[in-house]
């Protein structure tokens, strides 16, 4: 358990750090795009592509750290009317039975689709550039699995009631202040 809950925990530490760097790597393509556009004159075939897989991949990278750090949007109006074990029993249930399968099955998808991908050497379509699109599918796929394993790790957290809804310490100094 303990392997697993640290693979999990690295894992999405990891990715949220290449996210994050990500995200400058975007600044720095669409920093490019506007000068040779505006300055030059010279658009660039490839600034739409890199834009929205950019994009998409901090998006994904970002998930299973954002969960791991209570990060995401709380909608809990109702459950926290409950006693504070059954909130960790619903959370722990929900994630476990519902999120982790669902995020897992779209893991599936994504990496069959990554897969096909690379072995049909798949390009986009619809742009002038045509990248090819597996590099992008698979980054879906591990911030997919990356999300799906840390959504099982925190219904552990939640089931065994070493995690509390809502009890991060960010969370918590928003309400105070």
């Amino acid at each position: 358990m303990t392997f697993f809950r640290n693979s999990a925990e690295m894992l999405s530490a990891f990715l949220g750090v290449i996210g994050r760097l990500t995200i400058f790597c975007l600044i720095a393509a669409m920093l490019y795009e506007v000068v040779a556009r505006y300055a030059f004159g010279a658009p660039t075939l490839w600034a739409f592509d890199i834009s929205y897989m950019l994009n998409g991949s901090i998006f994904l990278l970002g998930a299973a750290y954002s969960l791991r750090e209570d990060a995401h949007v709380r909608i809990d109006f109702l459950s926290q009317k409950f006693p504070l074990r059954v909130q960790q029993l619903l959370n722990g249930l929900i994630y476990l039975l519902v999120m982790a399968p669902i995020f897992g099955a779209f893991t599936w998808v994504a990496g069959s689709k990554a897969y096909k991908a690379f072995a049909s050497g798949e390009v986009e379509a619809v742009s002038p550039w045509a990248p090819l699109v597996w590099p992008f599918y698979a980054v879906i796929a591990i911030g997919l699995l990356a999300f799906a394993l840390q959504f099982a790790l925190e219904a552990i957290k939640y089931l065994s009631g070493e995690k509390c809804p809502g009890g991060t310490d960010a969370e918590l100094q928003d309400l105070e202040s």
